[in-house]
């Protein structure tokens, strides 16, 4: 039986006189696993988290590994922010333990709440803060404790700032407001909570302190858990769930935000997206993806251990505290200590049969979208139906609901799989387990291929671990210091050698954040595998062959039809607190390094020259170089434009990255735009010209921007010569100077 709602409840905020909101949904948990970038990047964590947002999360991560995601698990295009709690579990009276399913993922609360005369502002890039102490066993009056509370739904009963002691019919509703007031100057703190002030008035409302004068817009996390699952096991005179890091009192909830939105784009929402009825869909600054994408967008996990069913105790061996003193870090324990790469592909391989994984589509049951042959057994694998419908004469086959095959030999576009979207394809097959045989709706696909051709689509995201992130920024400085958007130099606290410090005000707290701006370089953020022509793509469609527009995000798209769902993940969120390496083709040339960063990996140099597309007007000194392929993760030209959405040209982007100091420009999907001083990683290929078709959102008629997946490549003349070196170094001094002085 599903979980009952709140409706209404959000009318408590027209009470308040700055009740301008919007809820954010999340729809699902994109992994769920010892991992904190925050708090102990590069390392396994103490305790286990449920992450939402965007694909690029990572146990080590910037802002450029964020805007590297090709999905999220919430629904506005642009956000590809990460929010993570601690996960829940049921500790059952023999001591062994049991995972607590979440209800969807997370609804998140952007507030408009600023005191009398304050602007609001947007998170900086490269933002991030924690809210909440782990440790934490006791109550308090601070801000600080009143900013976590709990929601027993279902029931009429306060919100309380520790676990109920009842059971909630509806669920439990985990609830955590961050603070709003910032420094203006640091990205991060070695505490991740000293940048930060709650208000002077209240911890959710009210003018900032005068050492913390910037006020950012608020961040209020609800997650709601299924508890009333396991009503009929309470035992003894306590509630019997715990966090996963052995708190069984609630004071140690908390939560974590790292910033992913294009920054222009959150502050014009903030600025305008005041609608009192909280619904995203009322903003016109977002397009939304359907709730079936997000759902789909997941990371595989780099800790090899199990958090999820029974357990027969908590990962990180965390020891049940019920304080009221802090509690100690666990440590030493002989849990898994060490991040490996998932070798998982979330497909199975059957390349060596010459079909290629396509990857999760969506089936329509009153009308299917392969309808060539079909056959049901209790055996079914992918490659047994592979051969069946190879031996039909069918050059596509899908596996759905376990059991099912289907064949035919196109797939219909309002079926295909979503670029870069992982999909919901996760059922296992009826005849090995092991493998995925679609689900109810979601079809596993394969398409016939040979030779060359015969390559799977890439669908696993950029979530490798990232020892060693850049710190370059999109425009052109080589600086790893960085300056926020106010001016002031931003923080970069010393990362942590061992990586098993707590990061929570302790001792042994650490951090690592290298500081950046908007733009700066992905490269290192993911994965350096190519990507076949057109498995990979910037951002699917929203409509037939046009990209989302109006969004004005500079990260990949998520295209799609808007939402038209209500209630953010599913739970009917209620009101937040009332205020109070392959060889290069011939066509490119190898360099060791960038003549011109120091940062970059190898590059790939194209010398090849066609003719412009269409003739089309550009500036002198440019050069077209052909259409390319983009790998994604990395970018092939790694640096952002600033504009990316309703009006680029490709004259508009050589300008752009010329203006910066760069050499090389792409235009991809229509309405993005990349600048780089070469091909990042070695994995770009010169693609055939018709693959660059999309037309430019803002040039002139018939002109194209590349398309999905592939970049339209520009290069300046004098990308060799000495004299064009010197002059985009000096370029780039000027950049990085005027905004260290804006």
């Amino acid at each position: 039986m599903p979980l009952s709602l709140e409706p209404l409840a959000w009318l408590a905020l027209l009470a308040s006189p700055a009740s301008a909101f919007w809820r954010l949904p999340c729809k699902s948990p994109i992994v769920v696993e010892r991992t904190d970038p925050i708090v102990q990047p590069g390392a396994v964590s103490n305790h286990v988290h449920t992450i939402m947002g965007g694909n690029g999360f990572a146990p080590t991560m910037d802002y450029n590994s964020t805007q590297a995601s090709t999905c999220s698990s919430c629904t506005v295009i642009g956000d590809n922010s990460n929010y993570w709690i601690p996960a829940l579990y049921y500790q059952a009276e023999d001591g062994s333990f049991e995972s607590v399913d979440q209800v969807g993922g997370a609804t998140v609360y952007y507030l408009q709440r600023g005191g009398r005369g304050e602007s609001l502002k947007a998170f900086p890039a490269g933002f991030r803060m924690v809210a909440g102490n782990p440790f934490k066993r006791s109550g308090g009056n601070d801000f600080a404790s009143q900013a976590i509370s709990y929601n027993c739904l279902g029931t009429s009963n306060p919100e309380t700032p520790y676990f109920p002691n009842y059971n909630c019919p509806s669920g439990l509703r985990a609830q955590v407001f961050f603070p709003s007031c910032w420094n203006g100057k640091d990205l991060d703190s070695p505490d991740h909570k000293s940048h930060m002030s709650y208000p002077t008035g209240a911890y959710n409302n009210g003018a900032c302190p005068p050492d913390f004068p910037v006020h950012l817009i608020s961040l209020f996390y609800e997650v709601i858990w299924d508890t009333n699952k396991f009503a009929n096991r309470w035992y003894g005179n306590k509630q019997p769930f715990v966090w996963a890091m052995g708190d069984p009192t609630g004071y140690g909830g908390h939560g974590d935000f790292l910033m992913g939105w294009e920054v222009d784009h959150l502050q014009r929402a903030v600025d305008t997206c005041t609608n009192l009825s909280g619904r995203v869909e009322d903003c016109p600054e977002f397009k939304l993806i359907p709730d079936s994408q997000a759902q789909g967008c997941t990371v595989p996990s780099v800790v090899d251990e199990p958090v999820t069913g029974k357990l027969s105790k908590l990962p990180g061996c965390q020891t049940v505290n019920a304080g009221p003193a802090q509690a100690a870090v666990q440590s030493n324990c002989g849990a898994t200590s060490s991040l490996s790469q998932s070798t998982s592909l979330g497909f199975t391989d059957l390349t060596s049969q010459g079909w290629a994984y396509t990857g999760c589509g969506t089936d329509n049951y009153y009308k299917r979208i392969l309808t060539g042959a079909s056959t049901s057994q209790a055996s079914m694998t992918n490659d047994q139906c592979v051969k069946f419908c190879d031996g039909k004469g069918f050059s596509v086959a899908g596996t759905e609901y376990s059991k099912e095959c289907y064949c035919g030999n196109s797939i219909p576009d309002v079926g295909a799989p979503i670029p870069g979207v992982p999909g919901n394809c996760r059922m296992p097959c009826a005849g090995d387990a092991t493998q995925m045989c679609g689900g109810a709706g979601p079809i596993t696909l394969y398409t016939k291929c040979s030779g060359s051709t015969c390559t799977n689509a890439n669908f696993g995201g950029p979530s490798q671990v990232v020892t060693n992130p850049s710190t370059g920024n999109g425009s052109g400085d080589d600086s790893s210091t960085g300056t926020t958007e106010f001016g002031s130099p931003s923080s970069t606290p010393a990362e942590s050698g061992s990586g098993s410090g707590t990061g929570y005000g302790s001792d042994s707290g650490s951090t690592s954040q290298p500081s950046g701006n908007a733009h700066s370089d992905s490269s290192g953020s993911g994965s350096s595998g190519s990507v076949s022509s057109g498995s990979s793509s910037s951002a699917p469609p929203s409509g037939p062959d046009q990209p989302s527009s109006g969004s004005s995000s500079s990260t990949p798209g998520l295209g799609g039809n808007p939402s038209s769902g209500g209630q953010g993940s599913g739970s009917g969120s209620a009101s937040p607190p009332a205020e109070s390496n392959a060889s290069p083709p011939s066509s490119t040339t190898t360099s060791p390094t960038s003549a011109t960063s120091t940062s970059l990996p190898t590059l790939l140099l194209p010398t090849t020259t066609f003719p412009p597309p269409n003739n089309l007007t550009f500036p002198p000194s440019w050069t077209y170089a052909g259409c390319y392929t983009d790998t994604v993760f990395p970018r092939s030209l790694p640096f952002w434009s600033d504009f990316n959405g309703p009006h680029m040209s490709n004259s508009a982007c050589m300008t752009f990255c010329d203006s910066r100091g760069f050499p090389f420009a792409g235009t991809e999907f229509a309405g993005q735009c990349f600048c780089g001083d070469g091909l990042v990683g070695g994995g770009s290929r010169l693609a055939e010209e018709g693959m660059c078709a999309m037309s430019c959102t803002g040039g002139g008629v018939g002109e194209v921007c590349g398309g999905k997946g592939v970049l339209s490549l520009w290069r300046k003349d004098d990308v060799g010569d000495e004299k064009g070196v010197v002059g985009r170094r000096v370029r780039r001094h000027l950049v990085k100077h005027a905004k260290a002085h804006a």
